[in-house]
């Protein structure tokens, strides 16, 4: 039995598959509890949902307390699988059947959720960001700006969301020093050159999976590593694609930051140029170099050691 759920804000469009039964229950406590009840019945090999900003976490997190294997993919996977099988239409009923048919046909794998420890600390590093970009954009304004009443509205503003990164960054610092495990995780990070406190955090928030996964997996999950693009006798240029966007950001600012500072990674930056690499392809080279060698680190619990 595999299952496909379509996630609403009030509500859960249910098929079974290839039963072809299919149901609605309430997104709250009780109809999560009922849709358990139900799934459990049926003893299923697979319940996937698509994420969909952050509806689909208490579903998801109540089904895998239940003991259910619970998969949560993204939904252009399941937008392009839709196509593939010509299902054009769209209705939530309908929505529900294709992540059933997706659950069986591609039967992605089950993936632990996060614990509230680690979700907290996503959210913060998320809003960490939220309010940098606001500075930013209010800093742009500003610029703009030649009135001296208008420049004290922008001032204020500016004032009230630095204190405010402030108070999350004092959160950030003491929800991963208060966390033993965390505590030792980033200082193993920040051992290697080039990343500081503020990628290392990123990477323990956005990746829990680093140490835990082999090298191409890492890079793969990373959004770095190339995809071919071959047909015949065509050999297509490699491409990267997916990926977690957060994760690459980061590891993009500390490759630049090495090959600024003449850090180790710039080594194999400059022997990639030198060689006749574009600068893109040699940075994400480097990229995945380091993801590598962040994973290895992770893995071995060694910091980093200069050869």
């Amino acid at each position: 039995m595999f299952v496909g759920i379509d996630v609403a804000k009030d509500r859960l469009d249910v098929h079974v598959r290839p039963a072809g039964e299919s149901f609605v229950v309430a997104r709250d406590g009780e109809g999560i509890e009922e849709l358990a009840k139900r799934l459990n019945a049926v003893t299923p090999t697979l319940v996937v949902l698509e994420a969909t900003g952050g509806f689909e976490t208490v579903v998801a997190a109540g089904l895998a307390a239940a003991g259910l294997p619970v998969a949560v993919v993204n939904p252009r996977q399941i937008r392009d699988f839709a196509r593939a099988t010509a299902r054009l239409a769209k209705t939530d009923t309908l929505d529900a059947t294709v992540i059933a048919h997706f659950a069986e046909a591609v039967n992605p794998p089950v993936r632990l959720l996060a614990d509230p420890q680690q979700r907290l600390l996503g959210e913060l590093m998320a809003r960490r960001r939220q309010l940098i970009e606001m500075i930013v954009a209010e800093g742009n304004r500003r610029r703009l700006l030649t009135a001296r009443r208008t420049l004290k509205t922008v001032d204020r503003v500016l004032a009230t969301l630095k204190a405010q990164l402030e108070e999350i960054d004092h959160d950030i610092d003491i929800a991963v020093r208060g966390t033993p495990a965390w505590r030792e995780a980033e200082d193993l990070l920040i051992s290697v050159p080039g990343i500081g406190h503020k990628i290392a955090r990123t990477l323990l928030a956005e990746m829990p999976e680093l140490g835990r996964l082999d090298r191409r997996q890492i890079a793969a999950l990373t959004g770095v590593a190339p995809f071919n693009r071959d047909s015949g006798t065509l050999r297509g240029r490699r491409a990267i694609a997916g990926g977690r966007i957060v994760v690459r950001s980061a590891l993009y600012m500390s490759v630049l930051v090495s090959i600024r500072r003449k850090l180790p990674l710039a080594q194999t930056y400059h022997r990639l140029r030198a060689s006749g690499k574009p600068a893109k392809v040699a940075i994400v080279a480097c990229m995945r170099k380091l993801v590598t060698i962040l994973n290895a680190i992770l893995r071995d619990k060694k910091p980093w050691a200069t050869a």
